[in-house]
């Protein structure tokens, strides 16, 4: 029977510049995790900083390059997602990396105040402010303005721009959000989020124009699909432009798209994404159509945040042992809970990357993963490419450990990091990797496993 190395080089183009293995392990990103697991045991999760630089830095690069090949004349502005996951540094990594911000609520504004205190953030940095806005996000948002930070509020609804008409300033920078229809497949027509289609140029009208302190300066697009090449995304893309022009038309302010919905983050190491392509064809198509109606192409933002950090994550876990349940359902049994620290793959069925950390020369035989929560929907049984999941035979003596790569964005905000989660599993400790400036590696540990006394006190009990 072939070892788990060669049913993987069989199957895939394997090594890809992100795995390879060396005597029977694997390393990720040219880490080896063997000995991180050594010095910290499992489960623990871990970042690795300079996947998010990589990242960022692609994108500039690519939109950059279509911009000079079609002579776009106008910016490229990446904008960092914070919903994508808002620890500290994650935040300055990207803020590194000449990002500016995107925010959906309220208390991301206290974390630009915090960056801008701590000399992280200048008020320069464009922050983007999204999403509907409850009292507290609004006041937030009028604050920051009356502090002087370059702050956009995109206007989600009607209403919303009476908050900011009170505010002592000569100047207010706004945007609109376009409530795009929603994918043929998807429950409702057309987005909760945004102004309606038809509503746009009469509220510009109404309650921007009039107003000499307001300047329309954005119109947001934003499809829950991210950015990919399909009939439904270039039809909604270029309705969007085309509004984009209308407006302009009539506001000579406007001078700014933001783009939502990210680049795809590779969820199987078959991945076939071309990304300098789709950069270029949004370059190309807003120029054709703003050509077309005989407007300044505007400057593109974009809001990208699991494609910023969701490649730079991995949770590990030990096998604890192996059950077979009937003539054919082996089962290896988890240290850890897919249900709660990676909901993703319950609530939106989101496959992984999932790979054998060691054993690599062993046998491999099919198998379904389980946690350890006694929840019937704690399990991994298929991957993105196959339905099923294979991993090394390990006889009693052995030690099995495996990964899901590429978990960096939405599940420790999701899963509810720090809290009570289902049958009080505790979250797994946390290392962040890095690189100094010689390129040695540096690892740390940001948190410790959750401890049984932080649950007792959340519960009432201390």
């Amino acid at each position: 029977m072939k070892s788990y190395l060669d049913l993987i080089e069989q199957t895939f183009f394997f090594p890809t510049p992100e795995f390879r293995v060396e005597n029977n392990e694997l390393l990720f990103n040219d880490v080896p995790l063997m000995p991180i697991i050594e010095q910290y045991g499992t489960p623990l999760k871990l970042t690795y900083l300079p996947k998010i630089s990589q990242k960022i830095q692609f994108a500039k690069q690519i939109f950059q390059e279509a911009i000079q090949k079609h002579n776009y004349g106008k910016e490229y502005i990446y904008c960092y997602c914070t919903k994508s996951s808002h620890f500290r540094f994650i935040m300055e990594q990207t803020l590194r990396n000449g990002t500016h911000m995107e925010t959906s609520s309220a208390f991301d504004i206290p974390i630009v105040k915090q960056l801008y205190h701590d000399g992280k953030l200048t008020k320069q940095h464009y922050i983007i402010c999204n999403g509907f806005k409850t009292e507290q996000y609004k006041q937030y948002i009028s604050e920051i303005l009356l502090e002087g930070f370059n702050c956009i509020p995109i206007l989600d609804n009607l209403k919303e721009i009476e908050a900011y008409e009170p505010l002592p300033l000569e100047k207010i920078n706004l945007g609109i959000r376009v409530a795009t229809d929603e994918e043929p497949k998807f429950e409702f027509y057309t987005s909760r989020l945004g102004i309606r289609y038809n509503e746009v140029e009469q509220f510009y009208k109404q309650k921007i124009a009039t107003n000499p302190k307001f300047r329309l300066k954005m119109l947001h697009f934003f499809v829950n699909t991210g950015i990919r090449d399909t009939a439904y995304y270039w039809s909604e893309f270029s309705r969007f432009i085309y509004k984009y022009c209308e407006i302009k038309k009539i506001c000579p302010d406007l001078d700014s798209v933001d783009i939502g919905g990210g680049f795809p983050i590779k969820t199987s190491i078959h991945f076939d994404y071309n990304y300098a392509y789709m950069a270029e064809e949004i370059v190309k198509n807003i120029k054709l159509i703003c050509q077309k109606n005989g407007v300044d192409v505007p400057h593109i933002f974009t809001e990208f945040g699991s494609y910023t950090v969701g490649e730079s994550g991995a949770i590990i876990y030990s096998v604890l042992d192996q059950k077979l349940q009937n003539d054919k359902e082996c089962w290896y049994m988890i240290d850890g809970s897919l249900i709660t620290q990676l909901p993703d793959i319950w609530g939106l069925n989101q496959k992984y990357i999932m790979l054998a950390i060691n054993n690599w020369g062993n046998t491999h035989q099919r198998v379904n993963i389980g946690g350890i929560t006694c929840d019937s929907m704690d399990y991994y049984s298929s991957e993105a490419h196959i339905n099923a999941v294979f991993l090394p035979n390990f006889e009693p003596h052995e030690k099995q450990y495996i990964g899901f790569f590429h978990t960096g964005a939405y599940q420790e905000s999701l899963g509810g990091y720090g809290g009570i989660q289902h049958c009080l599993i505790p979250a797994p400790k946390h290392i962040i990797i890095d690189r100094d400036a010689q390129g040695n590696l540096t690892h740390t540990l940001f948190a410790p496993e959750q401890t049984q006394e932080s649950m007792l006190k959340i519960l009432g009990y201390l």
